[in-house]
């Protein structure tokens, strides 16, 4: 009987595991509830037969499962443009950090400054609620490191100071800028109007509309928290990281603004 090796198992092997399991468990991540995760598993399913056919050393079928693998490979990134796109993102904003312990935080300069302004998120929520009174529908997008304005489009520079009246006023049915999403940060308005990725999720919950998908849409592809007041029902929702949160209580608005600016080292101070 031919003994097999022994399987080496040391440091860099060990690290080589993790590091493949991060990125299948983030690619996951933003493929989950799309049409992209059956054509993930199928790819996979495809990868795993040609495995099988070469080991059993069936030439022909390895052969065409071979083509058909070194080709795919140029389909896939057409195919996955939108999920690569968004997967290079997430690593360029570091948004896989947050999740991390507080010492990996501190090692990326990630650290709890404390600097939270209650004054622009009491403004906000009064704006907000008037907005629900009316029965208006609003679109908040508030950055953290990354930039939305260049995924955005059609946007209008505004440069205002956050206030309760001017968010009514930019919301109403009458403003020619209420169709879109207002940008604060650093405690002003930046701009208004603004058009943003829709998501495609399919595991998103009947009821939400297009103003909650897009709130959806600039979370997976930013770090930015975005809140959502609906027209139809009033309801006040919080968007992070792609997971949408309805149902907030107006009274815990700015606490839970407050904690999720704060705890990310914001660049809103």
């Amino acid at each position: 009987m031919i003994e097999q090796p022994a399987l080496q198992l040391g440091l860099w092997q060990v690290l080589d595991i993790v590091a493949v399991a991060l990125i299948l468990y983030q690619l996951y991540r933003l493929t989950r509830g799309t049409a992209a995760i059956r054509i993930f598993l199928g790819v996979l399913a495809i990868y795993l037969v040609y495995q099988i056919v070469d080991a059993l050393q069936m030439r022909m079928l390895a052969e065409i499962l071979g083509q058909f693998i070194g080709v795919g490979v140029i389909a896939l990134l057409i195919v996955f443009q939108q999920e690569l796109r968004q997967f290079l993102l997430l690593i360029g904003n570091r948004q896989f950090v947050r999740s991390a312990p507080p010492w990996i935080q501190k090692w990326f300069g990630r650290q709890n400054d404390g600097n939270g302004r209650p004054s622009q998120w009491t403004e906000l929520k009064k704006g907000l609620e008037e907005c629900r009174r009316r029965r208006l529908g609003a679109l908040v997008v508030i950055p953290r490191e990354a930039d939305p304005g260049p995924i955005a489009t059609g946007w209008v520079p505004i440069d205002a100071e956050v206030s309760a009246s001017l968010m009514v006023s930019l919301f109403e049915k009458a403003s020619p800028l209420h169709d879109g999403a207002v940008c604060i940060d650093r405690q002003r308005i930046r701009w208004a109007s603004g058009i943003l990725p829709v998501s495609g999720r399919m595991d998103l919950p009947a009821r939400c509309g297009t103003r909650h998908r897009a709130a959806v849409g600039i979370s997976e592809q930013t770090d930015a928290l975005v809140v959502v007041v609906s027209e139809e029902t009033g309801a006040l929702s919080i968007v992070e990281e792609g997971r949408l949160q309805q149902g907030i209580p107006f009274d815990a608005l700015e606490r839970r603004l407050e904690d999720a600016i704060s705890s990310t080292g914001s660049a809103n101070p």
